[in-house]
């Protein structure tokens, strides 16, 4: 088997771990839609729009909120897709025993430190969150609770600057859209 045919089928794996992962789980939009679009997303903006080929990135992308949101360990990501991608996985992690203000600091004060691949994981998910802000928000979050998600996703942003001037600009534009809404 080449190069190219195992990162496809790595992340087709991966694709598949998330997707039963996250299998019970629902996005906060007023459809609750199938949380696996999240990671997909984040993946597929990565691919098309930043042009992103490292398959530990992309599988990354997919795996992002499994160790979060879902109970799998590390130990079990470096089984199934080895040490890089489960350490990627792991700098994007919030630790969800933490405070949600300190879990949301601490990912501002974290961004400019992480690594490149986990800085494209990061920055390809907030854009992901942010366009979801705009176009489907959480049923329950008022006109402030996105707004504050809004000022604290460029926060996190910010440090996150020089990753990939595509998808900074795609983040822009959103946020653009976003201020455009505001007026």
């Amino acid at each position: 088997m080449n190069g190219a045919q195992m990162d496809s089928g790595s992340i087709l794996r991966a694709l598949a771990f998330a997707a039963e992962r996250h299998r019970d789980q629902r996005r906060k939009d007023a459809s609750a839609s199938p949380y696996i679009n999240h990671p997909i997303a984040v993946a597929s903006l990565l691919w098309h729009d930043g042009e992103i080929r490292d398959p530990a990135v992309l599988a990354a992308a997919i795996l992002h909120d499994t160790i979060e949101d879902t109970g799998t360990t590390e130990a079990e990501l470096a089984a199934a897709f080895g040490a890089e991608v489960a350490a990627v996985v792991v700098e994007v992690t919030d630790d969800k025993s933490l405070p949600k203000a300190r879990r949301k600091e601490l990912q501002i004060e974290h961004a400019p430190h992480l690594s490149a691949r986990a800085k494209l994981v990061k920055l390809a998910d907030k854009i992901c969150n942010l366009r979801d802000i705009l176009d489907s928000p959480p049923a329950n979050w008022s006109p402030e609770r996105r707004h504050e998600y809004v000022v604290w996703t460029k926060q996190v942003v910010d440090g996150l600057r020089g990753t990939s001037p595509p998808l900074e600009a795609l983040f822009d534009a959103a946020q653009a859209r976003w201020a455009e809404r505001e007026r």
